[in-house]
């Protein structure tokens, strides 16, 4: 073997010992633990717009290599801008939880359903649940692509009725404190992520996100690695975790989470 095939052959030993260190084995020798087993949603409660718990079945269809596939068992195009929307749906942990960090990975598909035409290709994860319904009270981390407009929307906060103190930069987007984001009051719904982080719209690869959360303290949302949003003073504690099915395809996997026994500063993630 002469050096520079030696030097190609370490080389991509080292890209897969890279990747395998932020795979779910990783992940758990640090403390996470999965939400998902991998093979049905014990441990979720499911439900949908319309049709109960069988239907809520057909939307989140749990897949090989730990994902959940939402609207696999759907056609494209189903009930779109028929304004019907029966398969808007959730899945909760039966769990409530306060202090952790959660991590997810998401990657859209083709299929269009639904209010599609309203917002685009859009689905999210809520936290701090304390009624389980479809539209819940909570915090939601927004997964959404507005192809349109070629914006990306992951990491927006969508605020579902609780109280929190928020950081304001131009553009009415998220700002860092120390960066001369002001400080006010929650509004209803939007709270716009940092704009400029790297995603993957519809190429069909994998975008990380996590959500860490400190209690009533804080939380902060992350995208790929960077922070992109984050809030203080919640006026809740607790509350169950949630993943959503809404306009369009979207595959979920490597749902993980670690509590935490006492909160971190803040400082430790940003």
């Amino acid at each position: 073997m002469n050096l520079n095939h030696k030097y190609l052959s370490l080389l991509l030993l080292s890209c897969i010992l890279l990747l395998s260190f932020s795979g779910p084995a990783s992940l758990k020798s640090q403390g996470f633990v999965a939400l998902y087993n991998g093979k049905d949603l014990a441990g979720w409660n499911i439900m949908c717009k319309t049709g109960g718990e069988e239907m809520a079945r057909k939307i989140f269809s749990p897949e090989a290599k730990g994902i959940i596939h939402v609207y696999k068992n759907f056609p494209d195009g189903y009930q779109l801008n028929e304004n019907k929307n029966d398969t808007h749906g959730m899945i909760f942990t039966q769990k409530k939880y306060s202090r952790y960090i959660f991590k997810f990975e998401y990657k859209w598909g083709s299929k269009r359903l639904n209010n599609f035409d309203m917002f685009q290709y859009d689905a999210g994860v809520y936290y701090h649940v304390n009624n389980q319904k479809i539209w819940p009270g909570g915090i939601e981390y927004q997964v959404r692509y507005d192809h349109v407009k070629s914006e990306n929307h992951t990491g927006d906060i969508w605020n579902g009725g609780l109280k929190f103190k928020w950081f304001e930069g131009p553009g009415v987007t998220y700002l860092s404190p120390d960066k001369g984001g002001k400080e006010r009051d929650n509004g209803r719904g939007e709270h716009k992520a940092s704009p400029g982080v790297k995603y993957h719209a519809l190429n069909g690869k994998w975008n990380k996100c996590e959500i860490i959360v400190m209690g009533d303290e804080y939380a902060i949302h992350k995208l790929n690695g960077k922070v992109v949003n984050m809030i203080t003073r919640l006026n809740i504690k607790e509350g169950a975790i949630g993943l959503q099915s809404e306009t369009a395809e979207i595959f979920y996997r490597n749902i993980m989470i670690k509590e935490l026994d006492k909160s971190l500063p803040a400082s430790n993630f940003l």
